[in-house]
């Protein structure tokens, strides 16, 4: 029976194609065509699933996981090479890859920068020019800098964000007083504050007001988890501890902090990810150096592909971020497993 449906689904997803093309379509309607053809696919992987052993289920989910982006470039392709879609404004994937190839191995003179910095020059530099010349190389790399960048303004806004979190949901009364005005600041947009960075430190065009902007977007997401997850945790817990002879400090540890752990690892990976939002947007605005500075420059000069190249590596680095987040997760929470 599933097998039968699973034909069933394949005939009518080629038969919809063909008739599609055969019937010049594709020009007029190629957006519910995708989007029939997504059905289909759903449809197809969703009756596959049903015939998969148990044990290899994961292994299913892991392939479909990574095979749907590989369809999706495919389309995307096939879409811009076919006339559909203009090739100067939503490059082909295969141009999109040779331009994050250009951009990787040369050397921009103009601006004395390079997307990953060049590591492959640095023993031919220690021998010439010492330890200084080859830290230059690192220092010119839009990733490493917009990664500092991130970094940074995540750790010192999330380190308080934490304290703070845990203080508010434990005291009702500092609670009720932080309360209103945490909630009307963390509705300002982050990049409207960036202004105000600018006006407080002494170099305003330096690294200090984006680090600073960074950290304040983080630092809300963090404390509201956090204050949030503290406040959620069930009170029978606090209840068993008190009746084992449990006093507040060991309550603290032992109780409150794991308790309330993935709700603020939930508050840290929607701060990291935000953080790296806003970091790409302010070196759209006021920066000569990024992965965000990447994008805008490109785009100002019309060079879409490598427009995009930029905006694939703030997704690689999205990604990479939360993965080492879900990694330290994982540590730090074996029980979870």
């Amino acid at each position: 029976m599933i097998k039968t449906r699973l034909l069933i689904i394949f005939i009518i997803f080629i038969a919809l194609n063909i008739l599609t093309s055969v019937l010049n379509l594709w020009q007029s309607i190629w957006w519910l065509i995708l989007f029939l053809d997504f059905i289909l696919v759903v449809a197809f992987a969703e009756q596959v699933a049903t015939i998969i052993p148990l044990k290899y289920q994961k292994l299913y989910q892991r392939a479909l996981a990574i095979s749907f982006p590989i369809f999706v470039l495919i389309t995307w392709e096939l879409i811009v090479n076919a006339g559909i879609l203009n090739p100067r404004w939503f490059p082909p994937p295969t141009k999109i890859a040779a331009a994050l190839w250009d951009l990787t191995i040369n050397y921009d003179r103009f601006n004395k920068t390079s997307l990953f910095g060049r590591p492959w020059l640095a023993p031919s530099v220690l021998q010439s020019d010492g330890w200084p010349a080859v830290w230059s190389l690192f220092t010119e790399s839009h990733v490493l800098i917009t990664l500092w960048r991130v970094f940074f303004g995540f750790i010192i806004g999330a380190i308080p964000g934490i304290l703070l979190g845990i203080i508010m949901g434990l005291n009702k009364t500092i609670r009720m007083m932080l309360d209103a005005t945490m909630s009307a600041v963390y509705v300002l947009p982050k990049i409207a504050i960036f202004p105000i960075m600018m006006l407080i430190f002494p170099n305003p065009f330096g690294e200090g007001p984006k680090i600073a902007v960074v950290a304040i977007s983080a630092f809300f997401l963090v404390a509201i988890s956090t204050m949030a997850g503290v406040r959620d945790i069930d009170p029978v817990f606090l209840q068993v501890a008190k009746n084992f002879g449990a006093n507040r400090r060991q309550t603290f540890w032992h109780v409150i902090v794991p308790g309330a752990l993935p709700i603020i690892f939930s508050g840290l990976r929607l701060a990291l990810g935000t953080a790296l939002i806003v970091i790409v947007a302010i070196e759209f605005i006021r920066a000569q150096i990024g992965v965000g500075y990447v994008v805008f420059y490109h785009w100002q000069i019309l060079a879409t592909d490598k427009m995009y190249a930029g905006l694939f590596v703030v997704m690689v680095l999205g990604i990479l971020l939360t993965f080492i987040l879900q990694a330290i997760e994982r540590w730090l929470m074996p029980w979870r497993k």
